[in-house]
């Protein structure tokens, strides 16, 4: 205090004209920029939900004779720890024969150089395959065709949320971390990938479209 007392008003109004600009600074980029722990402003009208889709798209890098696989990956997550649920409606696959296919959530919603710039699979805690989050497992077609409901332990919320991550269908099974190599523990050995698409935020909409 005596320090202060002592201190000449010039270098005073200085010290408190800087002090007042930092707390006005801090206030307002605490205003405009929120916590990145806060929940998505969307879940407010979805009563604390959040749903997403995924156009999916043959593979713009297709090699010759693979099938061309379009349709739709629906997500609805209740709250940051609610069980994520998933529905796959896709078609295109051969209906000659009852390949099972393998589908991965991949790192990067990157498709510059079609699926392969989607790079591998989204592992954030850095665990051996088939364990990572968007591990769908191994899917069989009927008539060409994938309905099917899964449940997932990947999330929509939080820093490991899957948006903007990409769904990857590959030409053959999973082997489900089995395979006795290295990359069974990193992709299941699923072959090439045949078709891709982005995870983006939507309204309750196509959900409900198919589950009512």
């Amino acid at each position: 205090m005596r320090e202060l007392q002592d201190m000449n008003p010039l270098r005073c109004a200085v010290l408190l004209v800087a002090l007042l600009s930092f707390t006005i600074c801090t206030l307002t980029s605490s205003e405009e920029f929120p916590l990145r722990t806060a929940l998505p402003p969307e879940i407010v009208p979805f009563i604390g939900t959040l749903y997403a889709t995924c156009r999916m798209n043959p593979n713009t890098q297709l090699a010759p004779g693979m099938p061309k696989v379009y349709g739709q990956v629906l997500f609805k997550q209740t709250g940051p720890e609610g069980e994520l649920r998933v529905t796959f409606r896709l078609h295109g696959l051969p209906t000659s024969d009852s390949q099972s296919r393998a589908i991965h959530i991949h790192q990067y919603g990157d498709l510059s150089e079609g699926c392969t710039s989607t790079g591998g699979h989204f592992n954030p805690s850095g665990i051996n395959h088939p364990h990572h989050p968007g591990d769908f497992g191994n899917f069989v077609p009927r008539n060409g065709k994938i309905r099917q409901s899964v449940d997932s332990d990947a999330t929509l919320f939080g820093g490991w949320s899957v948006l903007g991550r990409a769904v990857v269908i590959h030409e053959r099974e999973d082997d489900l971390g089995l395979g006795g190599d290295a990359g069974s523990l990193l992709h299941g050995n699923a072959g090439n990938r045949v078709a891709c698409c982005v995870i983006g935020m939507s309204s309750p909409k196509q959900w409900n479209k198919f589950h009512n």
